[in-house]
């Protein structure tokens, strides 16, 4: 039977292998739920951890989040699949600076892989959990981008101190800096354990393999592709690609009575009659310009924050879970695209079918066609936000407002995750079977990750 990560609401929510209603986790832990952040005393300082995460908003993590969409909007030389990075290790940076003001919850190291040896909370102390979460949010957006501007980093800065300036009056001097020391250290830990994520050697020299129906460079800049190796970086749920591999895409041939013939024929028919509709849809999703793919699913989750309003620790779960489920199934999807190094689109339609000037709305990404990623990590998205909010939630995705594009409005999470998918075909760069194995493909990923991970404790 499917597993189901169970809802925010006091909502149920995630998080174990089997079902639990959050209403456990309110229980324990939740019962001021809606009540503003209590002002810490000195009693509260000698007595230890009173003031739990729960009580505090998740203004922290939205703004901080609104900074992680800057820096990836802003961020040059770097593939689209690598900003899963500062996602996912955020997500875990700030659920590990919270989660020890979370009574019924539990750190995930020992659960992630390889992750262990993060700092732990002094007993009998208490913990200002915003001034935690503000300074390991810092900590770790200043090093997965070392290369952003100065103006960013004057801004990382900036929010630092001003959100240090306002947590000043919420507790004494001694927990606020016992707080800051905590979150700093929480984060370098998470930090150093990235590093050793394969990731430097995820674009290595590469020959492609050569043949019938194999990937080659693709107008207009024929690069050499991109991130050949990120199928081999560590997943940070181990276990989280098992039986997530499609069988073989359509098999090759130029025959016009084949399916590969018509799959393809497809997509350039589909080019030749774009209505208004679909070509919005395929320019929404481009997502490069703007603040590419990974950094589309962390707007969506802040906006839902912004309009749901849940507690600081509801808001750190959403955060983990959502960036190590993208970076999983990135990896998934890359295994899959360089072990069959399917033709594109614009190659074929160029070569095969004589179009020989014919373009793509959108520029063809430098990686094989099959699985298509924007399915694969939009569904992956999706199925995790419909079980963390619930499969009905309606929003209205306004990332792309600065862009002058129309919001897209939505009566489930799932519904993104087909529309992101699908827009691939009207932007010319993938085929739909190529679309529908990267649907699937990215809800198995994600309920791998649903039933292994254990955030409530046992």
């Amino acid at each position: 039977m499917k597993q189901k990560i169970k809802r925010f609401a006091c909502y149920p929510i995630l998080v174990t292998g089997i079902s639990i209603f959050f209403l456990t986790a309110c229980q324990k832990d939740l019962k001021n739920n809606n009540q503003p952040v209590q002002l810490q005393t000195v009693a509260d300082n000698v007595h230890g951890h009173l003031i739990q995460t729960n009580t505090y908003t998740s203004d922290v993590a939205i703004k901080w989040m609104n900074m992680q969409l800057r820096l990836m909007r802003t961020a040059t030389g770097i593939p689209n699949v690598a900003f899963a990075r500062p996602y996912a290790y955020s997500g875990i940076v700030l659920y590990e600076a919270v989660v020890h003001g979370m009574p019924a919850y539990q750190s995930l190291q020992g659960q992630l892989n390889g992750l262990s040896g993060l700092p732990q909370t002094a007993p009998g102390l208490a913990y200002h959990w915003s001034s935690s979460a503000n300074a390991a949010l810092a900590y770790i957006n200043k090093n997965v981008f070392p290369t952003t501007s100065d103006a960013n980093k004057t801004a990382i800065d900036s929010l630092e101190n001003a959100l240090n300036t306002q947590y000043q009056g919420e507790a004494d001097a001694a927990t606020i800096n016992r707080s800051v020391d905590f979150g700093r250290a929480v984060a370098q830990k998470v930090f150093e354990w990235a590093q050793t994520d394969g990731t430097l050697h995820a674009s290595d020299a590469y020959t492609p393999p050569a043949g019938p129906g194999l990937w080659v460079p693709t107008p207009p800049a024929f690069a050499a592709a991109s991130t050949p190796y990120w199928g081999n970086l560590r997943t940070i749920v181990a276990g989280s690609g098992d039986n997530t591999q499609p069988g073989a895409p359509t098999t090759y041939s130029e025959d016009p009575a084949s399916d590969f013939y018509k799959m393809v024929q497809q997509v350039y028919d589909a080019s030749q009659t774009l209505t208004p509709e679909q070509r919005a849809q395929a320019l929404y999703w481009r997502d490069i310009p703007g603040v590419t793919t990974p950094g589309h699913y962390v707007s969506i989750l802040k906006q839902v924050l912004e309009n749901d309003k849940p507690t600081l620790d509801k808001a750190a779960v959403g955060y983990a879970l959502g960036g190590i489920t993208v970076y999983d199934a990135a990896i998934s999807d890359w295994q899959t695209k360089y072990h069959y190094s399917l033709i594109r689109p614009v190659t074929y339609i160029r070569t095969v079918l004589g179009h020989t000037t014919w373009s793509p709305l959108l520029a063809t990404p430098a990686h094989p066609e099959y699985s298509a990623a924007h399915a694969v990590l939009s569904a992956a998205t999706a199925a995790v936000f419909s079980n963390l909010f619930g499969d009905s939630h309606s929003f209205t995705d306004h990332t792309y407002d600065y862009l002058g594009f129309a919001p897209r409005s939505f009566g489930s999470f799932n519904a993104f995750g087909v529309d992101a998918g699908n827009s691939r075909l009207y932007a010319g760069i993938h085929y739909q079977p190529s679309i529908n194995t990267g649907l699937e493909q990215g809800r198995k990923v994600a309920q791998n990750i649903i039933s292994k991970l254990k955030f409530l404790k046992e």
